[in-house]
């Protein structure tokens, strides 16, 4: 059977400035949003745009990376792996997200 690998590329800019944190151990993560557009038309032929919002996170030298090159709308390449986490929150509900685990990231804004 083929080996089958959890894979996410995805293009698109930044929401926010990326958001680091430092645990105790000295490793570091860095999170933030990244928005990708897919445009198509609708039955009148209108252009629509949609656009996706997805949770991204990096831990380790790509944090640092992130860190240091990325801000709110620069253009990036993010590859990774899709990851569930859930957990309880203070008002007794479960929580959920689906977070991108960044590998690799190339900054393709063309004014930098």
């Amino acid at each position: 059977m083929t080996n089958l690998t959890n894979s996410v590329q995805l293009i698109g800019r930044l929401g926010l400035d990326p958001k680091q944190v430092k645990f105790e151990n000295g490793n570091i993560k860095v999170s933030f949003t990244m928005a990708t557009n897919e445009y198509y038309s609708d039955k009148n032929g209108e252009r629509i745009e949609d656009t996706q919002w997805h949770n991204i996170v990096a831990f380790g030298k790509t944090a640092e990376i992130a860190e240091k090159f990325l801000k709110k709308g620069s253009e990036v390449i993010i590859s990774g792996k899709l990851t569930n986490r859930q957990w309880d929150g203070k008002d007794g509900n479960k929580h959920y997200i689906t977070e991108v685990i960044a590998s690799q990231l190339h900054l393709i804004d063309k004014n930098k």
